[in-house]
């Protein structure tokens, strides 16, 4: 069983979803907060394997108690939950180590997915999210990080165009059928990627990605 979190300061909003995922074979509420600081407690007291979390909370918002959960190294994953449009935080709470983000009209089919994706460990971007990540970083006059620059230095070509597509939204099978490859082929890539940049996941990835200007506002 997939045991969530929900953290949101909207009483209905948690019920709501708690509801919707408390329906979903395979997955389970392990608890709820009202808030920030609510949150990393409750994972601490709970290590849920999932935590969907609002990012605009009383006390400690989404991105505090998205960093310290990171930082407790519990295993928890975080999904970020916003609007029907880009919180001003979704990219530092991407930074910070949340795996992906969901819509909160998200339907229970949606949610459900999102949540195993997380749970299993790969990062919830889709393409459409992906390029308004890229166009927030610019807009905020963000520059290449030099240190993200010199570390590509350390991928081999196709790891590189693997790193690419990473941060362009594509999953393992898309990155594999664009390159004419096995799916285990770019696993072991992925695999590589992330140990020789010292990342957590693909998420980081793609951050790295935007940071070292691999990828460009289109």
């Amino acid at each position: 069983m997939i045991r969530v979190l929900i953290a949101d300061d909207q009483a209905m909003v948690r019920e709501g979803f708690s509801v919707l995922l408390g329906a979903q074979p395979g997955i389970e509420i392990a608890g709820e907060a009202a808030n920030g600081r609510e949150a990393v407690e409750r994972v601490r007291e709970l290590r849920p394997d999932v935590v969907l979390m609002d990012v605009r909370m009383p006390e400690m918002n989404g991105l505090e108690a998205t960093r310290e959960i990171v930082a407790g190294d519990t295993g928890t994953k975080v999904l970020i939950l916003t609007t029907f449009d880009l919180d001003e935080y979704v990219y530092q709470a991407l930074r910070a180590g949340a795996s992906g983000f969901l819509l909160k009209d998200a339907s229970a089919r949606q949610l459900a997915e999102g949540v195993r994706i997380v749970a299993a460990g790969e990062a919830l971007l889709a393409p459409t999210v992906t390029r308004r990540l890229i166009t927030t970083f610019a807009e905020q006059g963000g520059q290449p990080r030099v240190p993200a620059v010199r570390q590509l230095g350390e991928l081999t070509e196709r790891e590189t165009e693997v790193l690419t597509l990473i941060a362009q939204g594509l999953s393992n099978g898309e990155i594999a059928g664009r390159l004419v490859v096995a799916e285990s082929t770019v696993k072991t890539h992925v695999g590589r990627i992330l140990v020789k940049l010292g990342l957590r996941d693909r998420t980081q990835a793609a951050i790295f990605a935007y940071e070292a200007r691999l990828v460009a506002p289109s």
